[in-house]
């Protein structure tokens, strides 16, 4: 009888490539949830509060509104308020 090998050269490479595709689409998924792409700019709405917060002096909580509504990372959303 035949014995079956388990262990070979072959299925070392299988379990190499399989294992690279899935960090590879883990990596990706990563990607796209920092970063949404099919999110409009700041509405009207938005860009009033913010205005209004920032002329009471609460920029970091314009700031913060405005990443929550958009998904700006801190940066963007802090030159996006110091512009308004």
């Amino acid at each position: 009888m035949p014995t079956l090998e388990i262990a070979g050269p072959h299925i070392v490479a299988l379990t190499a490539v399989i294992t690279a595709a899935a960090i590879w689409a883990i990596i990706m998924a990563a990607r796209l949830t920092r970063r949404p792409r099919n999110r409009l700019g700041p509405s009207v709405d938005l860009v009033d509060q913010a205005r209004e917060l920032k002329s009471h002096g609460q920029i970091q909580e314009a700031v913060f509104l405005v990443r929550g509504e958009t998904g700006m990372s801190q940066r963007a959303a802090a030159r996006f308020v110091n512009r308004l």
